[in-house]
């Protein structure tokens, strides 16, 4: 375990990337539209970069490719009622030598969606969870609904430049306290294909699917035995977990390893 900068303090994504040493985060709504390499054996930030091309409106959870892109997630949703979701692609983050740099967008609007916002017990449009894999991104919702039930659904759009419709094309109920119930991040394990999903307390772990059932394969549950504000998850690689929670006035602010069996 190691204490995050305070320049990290309100973390909402993290993402290890192939080529770079670095463990990559995000902060969420109201901060700078910047990524930042961490290095955990210094324990210190070790590159900036913005993102100069666009903003930070409420950017959620990180992901990777095998070809060492990064993808930006500036879809949090919390009020149910945005418009302009979007992905944002770094391309070949460890060639990139400068502070700054463009990114491609994506930009998305849900299939399912028809009222900015919908009604509070219809409320589960706030993405801050998605994979990259095959071509396409994979969202995850977090359940704000006033009749929270554990649902979050799945969305699947393609990941490359231009405007799309996600499409809804499945849905998994975790468990139905939505303090710890609700999908706060998830990461890909590009060797195994294995998916993570976080909650405050729990890890879900999804293996042995085929194409986009991601949830009719082997879902295994972790407590973790904490809980706190966790948002972003990523593969160390196919045995070990990096988990991070952001910072409040009397904790948090921690990254953490969770040995898994694969």
């Amino acid at each position: 375990m190691a204490l995050l900068p305070d320049t990290l303090e309100e973390v909402s994504g993290m993402e290890v990337v192939v080529g770079s040493d670095l463990i990559w985060m995000v902060n969420d709504s109201g901060n700078s539209a910047k990524i930042y390499g961490y290095d955990l054996a210094q324990k210190k930030i070790a590159k900036t970069i913005a993102i100069s091309n666009v903003s930070n409106t409420d950017w959620e959870d990180l992901a990777s490719d095998n070809n060492g892109n990064l993808f930006i997630g500036d879809f949090g949703n919390n009020g149910n009622n945005r418009k302009d979701l979007a992905i944002y692609t770094v391309t070949n983050l460890s060639a990139i030598k400068e502070d700054s740099t463009n990114a491609i967008i994506t930009s998305f609007y849900l299939s399912d969606q028809n009222h900015f916002p919908p009604r509070k017990k219809n409320r589960n449009f706030d993405v801050e969870a998605f994979i990259s894999m095959n071509g396409f991104f994979y969202l995850f919702t977090k359940n704000r609904s006033s009749d929270f039930d554990g649902t979050t659904k799945l969305y699947k759009l393609p990941a490359k430049e231009g405007r799309f419709e996600a499409q809804l094309i499945a849905s998994y109920k975790t468990c139905d306290n939505e303090h710890i119930c609700q999908i706060t991040g998830a990461s890909l394990d590009h060797s195994t294909g294995n998916i993570a999903l976080l909650s405050a307390n729990k890890v879900w772990l999804l293996s042995s699917y085929t194409e986009d059932a991601i949830f009719e394969g082997t879902i295994e549950t972790i407590e973790l035995q904490h809980t706190s504000k966790k948002e972003s998850i990523t593969f160390k690689n196919s045995k070990t977990l990096y988990i991070a929670d952001e910072q409040n006035k009397f904790s948090g602010g921690n990254i953490f390893e969770l040995p898994i069996n694969n």
